[in-house]
């Protein structure tokens, strides 16, 4: 039970944090000269081509198109850049990373050897960073929310890759002041699956491997349109109950969220898809029942098996999934820690992730499929 209450305040702190807004200082958009890289999806960046660097702007998730940070990319240290910025020379050689949804892009991208520092190696899934962690090739940076700066400075890595949560960040500003690029990645902040993806670009910057980037993205974009395409065209579009009961307080995604998308894009019948917000959705369990008791599936339930679900709360075997068994986890990857790969390969990989719920909610589509990482409450 212990792991899978941290996976369920994992992802309530991303959607949570997703729905506040931030309070911080007004600030003008800046424009940035040279030729703009196109995105397909994702709005938290930008790459802008320059003729002896890159620039790589990142947004503020709080404040529309307004800028967070900039990152001047030279492959020469001698090449002068404007004050306003951080230069970082590329290809970098070493990195910490603070979030394991992080760790895939660089996996993809085929530079997980760089990885020098992480938070919470217990919590990772992917086989090759526990290897190097174990290997002491890895150090143990601590928890997200308590940084070690003292380990942090002792590795002096490239850059520290950290998710922007506040503006007055003192491990940041104290990291900075070493002379450590930080490095802010607020994926989580886009509102599809597929503009979550597109950040590999922006770790493909990083790691001067642009055509690598775009590469991997084009194909995981064709395969997520594709079976999104067969899901919309289907008929019948069944009744989803998601997330779980929490301490009597029950938090569904809003529906400019990433995860009402996924509903929608697997063909799914979502009550709250028309909602504004990109956040979770705090909800009394009454009402829950009320609009979701006869749902045909329940996904994302953040349990093992049905009798711990109704031992949880009796509340929970009034729902109609619970009485067909067609409740599901997203936890078939999922390590005795805690660690799980829906946190790390499903993000750079929505259309598995696509797949996976079509195949739940249209087995007919995807005949004799294998769940990757969804599974089926027994």
């Amino acid at each position: 039970m212990v792991n899978r209450k941290f996976v369920f305040l994992l992802g309530f702190v991303v959607l949570l944090i997703a729905g506040c807004r931030k309070q911080s200082q007004s600030a003008k958009d800046e424009v940035v000269l040279g030729d703009t890289i196109a995105l397909v999806y994702a709005e938290g960046f930008g790459i802008i081509e320059n003729s002896d660097y890159k620039t790589l702007v990142v947004y503020d998730p709080w404040r529309s198109r307004t800028m967070l940070a900039k990152y001047y990319l030279v492959d020469n240290d001698s090449v002068d850049v404007p004050v306003d910025g951080m230069k970082v020379k590329i290809p970098i050689e070493s990195l910490a990373v603070t979030a394991v949804t992080q760790i895939e892009f660089i996996n993809l991208l085929e530079e997980i050897e760089k990885i020098s520092g992480v938070c919470s190696p217990e919590l990772i899934y992917n086989p090759k960073v526990q290897d190097n962690y174990q290997a002491g090739k890895i150090v143990n940076l601590g928890d997200v929310f308590n940084i070690n700066l003292e380990k942090t400075l002792l590795l002096n890595p490239d850059m520290v890759m950290m998710s922007f949560f506040k503006q007055d960040d003192p491990y940041s500003k104290r990291v900075l002041q070493a002379g450590v690029p930080v490095v802010y990645n607020n994926e989580w902040m886009e509102s599809s699956l597929l503009a979550r993806a597109e950040w590999i670009k922006f770790f493909g910057a990083f790691f001067d491997k642009a055509e690598e980037a775009d590469s991997i993205f084009n194909f995981v974009a064709e395969q997520y349109e594709s079976v999104k395409k067969r899901a919309l065209a289907a008929r019948k579009k069944p009744k989803v109950l998601t997330g779980s009961n929490f301490r009597g307080t029950w938090y569904m995604p809003g529906g400019k969220s990433f995860m009402a998308q996924l509903y929608h894009d697997a063909g799914a019948d979502y009550l709250y898809i028309d909602n504004d917000s990109k956040g979770s959705l705090p909800l009394q369990v009454e009402a829950v029942l009320k609009d979701f008791a006869d749902a045909d599936v329940w996904l994302n339930c953040n349990f093992a098996t049905l009798s711990e679900l109704v031992q949880a709360d009796e509340k929970h075997a009034l729902f109609q999934p619970v009485q067909t068994g067609k409740v599901y986890n997203f936890n078939k990857r999922m390590l005795k820690s805690g660690a799980n790969d829906y946190w790390e390969s499903a993000v750079v990989r929505p259309d598995l992730l696509l797949a996976d719920v079509i195949a739940v909610l249209h087995p007919d589509l995807l005949p004799n499929y294998e769940l990757i990482y969804t599974e089926r409450l027994k």
